[in-house]
């Protein structure tokens, strides 16, 4: 029994020995789960960051006659910013810059709301219900057998066809076009070099421009394959409608498209394996996706966050693709992200240039 057990010991220790050393089994056991742990503490750590944008436009009596401690729990639900531009205020909701634009009609208490994030959207048609009931209750205890003063209108500032998935179809699409990006260019890159192709290539009668024009060509295909699926799909399954200027999403997905090569360029310039690239790419994308907006919108994430979401390319190409395939925006709206995207590349580009070697040794 003793010679089994000191067995056991001598293989046990054995094994934890090898996972220590195997730097790529640490990670994904440790450090990946532990980033992710950090990652959503971060974004719903602090509720007090998720209250509703509201802009106030005009004299609202309503808000501003509430009782104090409705008006301590006004303020702790809607974070108020005030407005005289009616046109500018809805403007802002439809950009998702805001959650509600607020005015009177007479007694009438009109909310022109986003549905972008519906939950966000029925919490604030239900919360200002309750203060207009609350106000007319007051009202009729000071006044016994008068009709309510107050009434409750809401109005949708997006176009009553626009559904959820119109909301989900650009973060996604952007999700799978830099994953694919960036997984296929680091993986290429350490294959190629892996397998000395590179160095095949440098003595073959083709230029190192026209291997680098075929790689991004096809995976510039593979993008625009993804979004005539994603599309097509949306739109014969689940109703997707496209609005505005959605043809700027071809151009500002092929821009996206050589941002996040360059970033799987870099992933393949800083590993020695294909594995290690893969997981590299993977590191960096995955999380971005979290933090852009790919899957859920940040507004229950502290302000820090949120300020380092803008940083982050992901981001950029979400909000233009959601501009301009969903909020009716105009081509213009796709300029700046395109700009900003295309800067990122060039950057990130250069970097990689500098950091690669030829051979993994």
């Amino acid at each position: 029994m003793s010679a089994n057990v000191a067995a056991f010991r001598a293989l046990s220790l054995a094994i934890v020995k090898g996972f220590v050393r195997d730097r790529t089994s640490v990670f994904f056991a440790v450090v990946f789960p532990l980033m992710f742990l950090v990652l959503f503490g971060g974004l719903f750590a602090d509720p007090s960051q998720s209250k509703v944008d509201l802009i106030v436009v005009g004299d609202v009596s309503l808000v501003d006659q509430l009782p104090e401690d409705a008006r301590a729990a006004f303020d702790q639900t809607f974070h108020v910013e005030h407005s005289d531009d009616l046109d500018a205020a809805i403007s802002k909701v439809k950009k998702g810059d805001a959650d509600v634009a607020l005015e009177m009609q007479g007694d009438t208490l009109v909310a022109h709301y986003t549905q972008t994030d519906q939950v966000k959207a029925a919490v604030t048609q239900g919360t200002l219900r309750a203060f207009v009931d609350g106000a007319n209750v007051a009202q009729l205890s000071d006044a016994a057998g008068q009709p309510p003063q107050f009434d409750l209108k809401t109005e949708r500032v997006e176009d009553d066809s626009l559904k959820t998935i119109q909301y989900y179809t650009p973060g996604l699409l952007g999700w799978a076009v830099a994953m694919s990006a960036a997984f296929g260019a680091a993986a290429t890159i350490q294959g190629w070099r892996q397998s000395k192709l590179i160095r095949r290539l440098q003595l073959a009668p083709v230029s190192t421009r026209t291997v680098v024009a075929a790689r991004v060509s096809v995976t510039i295909g593979i993008a625009l394959v993804q979004l005539a699926i994603f599309v097509g799909i949306g739109a014969v399954a689940f109703g997707l409608t496209l609005t505005g200027s959605w043809w700027m999403s071809i151009p500002l997905l092929i821009v996206g498209t050589l941002c996040f090569m360059a970033i799987g360029l870099l992933a393949g310039a800083v590993t020695r394996t294909t594995e290690g690239a893969v997981n590299a790419a993977n590191f960096i994308v995955l999380p971005m996706s979290f933090l852009s907006g790919s899957f859920f919108p940040l507004d229950g994430a502290p302000g820090w966050l949120r300020a380092f979401a803008v940083l982050l390319p992901l981001k950029h190409l979400n909000d233009g693709m959601l501009d301009v395939m969903v909020r009716g925006e105009g081509p213009t709206a796709a300029l700046a992200p395109m700009a900003i995207l295309l800067a990122f590349a060039l950057v990130v580009t250069l970097i990689s240039a500098r950091l690669f070697r030829w051979d993994t040794a």
